[in-house]
């Protein structure tokens, strides 16, 4: 997965670029009396004759050339693909602004107004300005409330489902991509209809359930698993497609304190954690065993897992202690290997931007491995690891080079909040610990947990019924 901040071919020289527009303008205004520098003269024609650069997103800086436009901001208006654009400054012939967003059609038009406001003249460019669109954060689905009290759990369609407490792991459906599941530890978990566009609960009869996960022969059945405080009580339990996954059959080994596990892709062997005794376990579906994989290196921690989709390795994350471990896939014995630090400062909670442990984290949970092309001509490692940052309320990547940056959220003041937009400049979360890439629509989902929502993440569409309404005035 990419995402495209701007153009390959502007992207080299747009510091300088930008630096030389401003050094004009700057000095433009320091000369604004400049009697070189005429007033709009409405004797004369408007005109478009040029404008840079070519293509670009939401927020790029773009320079319009033409002949006529004045020198007076309050007169001119711009409309880049039918959307209102900020006017930074103008003079004569030249004009800085501010794309604006979803300036999908990319045609440009500049309107001289008089001292009411009413259009005197209009020009267009000759070509259009490819709008590039940005990634940005939404809401998905779940009502926001501003007074807690407020709150309500239903089931329902996708705008009328209330909200959804204690989020804290979503899996899609390996069979059927058009359902998503969630599980919310001590409140409901849910199933997520993307066809019929209907929330519903899941009903699987346990006080905190956790990790869903999916067989990997058969029928791909879900395995769910519970975190309780008993030694001897069974933790995992199988749901049946056959019964749509509302008959279960228990897993008979006893566990206590799990909150993460998964699946080996590859061997179909499973592995989960134990809180307290700080230990991952691995079970055998074939000869209904278990054994010690490894020993996490502390104990009372909330334990995450995720392994890559080649079933080489896995990301073992530790919630309370603020990083990141990753155990290697030993084919010869099948099991994991003992796991070794790649992201993040053991027991140093902070946001920091950086490579391996030198970045910092702060209470990281779910994460999801999406493929980069970028990465298909250097060959190696195609995928990178998107994660929850919980108390940094972000969404951070981490490289297969062992590179983590911020994704998502921080908007605004760096703290917590709910903001949709800009992925880094406005989009803010509260407490995110649930992560989910959709390949079918190409888009995140993010189990928003504090804000009781889920978010999505994609690159902006055009409304539907804008475009349609625009076609049909188009005809007429």
């Amino acid at each position: 997965m990419k995402v495209e901040k701007m153009s390959k071919r502007w992207k080299p020289f747009h510091g300088v670029w930008l630096a030389l527009i401003m050094l004009c303008f700057v000095q433009c205004k320091d000369s604004s009396e400049d009697s070189s520098i005429a007033d709009f003269d409405p004797s004369k024609p408007v005109s478009v004759t040029d404008f840079l650069p070519k293509e670009g997103g939401s927020g790029s800086n773009l320079v319009i050339y033409g002949d006529n436009f004045g020198n007076d901001l309050s007169r001119i208006k711009v409309v880049i693909g039918g959307k209102k654009t900020k006017v930074v400054n103008v003079k004569g012939s030249s004009l800085y602004c501010i794309v604006p967003s979803e300036a999908f059609k990319g045609d440009i038009q500049v309107h001289l107004l008089d001292e009411q406001g009413e259009e005197l003249v209009q020009a267009s460019a000759k070509e259009n300005f490819v709008y590039v669109p940005k990634w940005v954060v939404s809401d998905f689905i779940g009502k926001y409330y501003e007074v807690d009290n407020d709150f309500e759990e239903k089931e329902g369609p996708f705008d009328d489902c209330g909200g959804f407490k204690g989020i804290s792991w979503l899996t899609f459906d390996p069979l059927n991509p058009n359902h998503l599941y969630f599980s919310a530890d001590n409140h409901s978990a849910r199933k997520i209809d993307f066809e019929n566009e209907w929330v519903s609960y899941f009903r699987h009869g346990f006080a905190r359930a956790t990790a869903i996960n999916w067989k990997l022969d058969g029928d791909r059945d879900m395995i769910v698993s519970e975190n309780h405080a008993s030694d001897t009580r069974n933790a995992h339990y199988i749901f049946s497609r056959s019964s749509n996954f509302q008959q279960s059959t228990v897993i008979n080994q006893g566990a206590r304190g799990v909150q993460g596990a998964m699946v080996h892709p590859i061997n179909g062997e499973f592995y989960y954690s134990l809180f307290r005794a700080g230990e991952v376990h691995r079970y055998d579906f074939e000869t209904q065993q278990r054994k010690l994989a490894f020993a996490n290196p502390y104990s009372s921690v909330a334990i995450f897992m995720v392994v890559h989709p080649s079933g080489d390795y896995a990301y073992i994350t530790n919630y309370n202690t603020h990083y990141i471990l990753r155990s290697d896939y030993d084919y010869t014995k099948k099991t994991f290997k003992a796991p070794y630090p790649v992201a993040g400062g053991s027991q140093n909670a902070g946001w920091l931007d950086g490579v391996g442990t030198n970045a910092r984290l702060n209470n990281p949970s779910q994460g999801v491995f999406v493929k980069n092309p970028d990465y298909e001509e250097q060959g190696g490692d195609q995928y990178d690891y998107y994660f929850c940052d919980a108390s940094n309320h972000c969404i951070r990547v981490l490289t297969p080079r062992g590179r983590v940056s911020t994704f998502a959220g921080r908007g605004n003041n760096g703290t917590s909040g709910y903001s949709n937009g800009d992925l880094r400049l406005e989009a803010r979360f509260n407490m995110p610990k649930a992560i989910a890439y959709d390949e079918l629509r190409e888009c995140f989902y993010v189990g928003d947990t504090n804000n009781w929502i889920i978010r999505k993440i994609a690159k902006e569409t055009p409304d539907e019924n804008e475009e349609e309404i625009a076609d049909e005035t188009a005809k007429q």
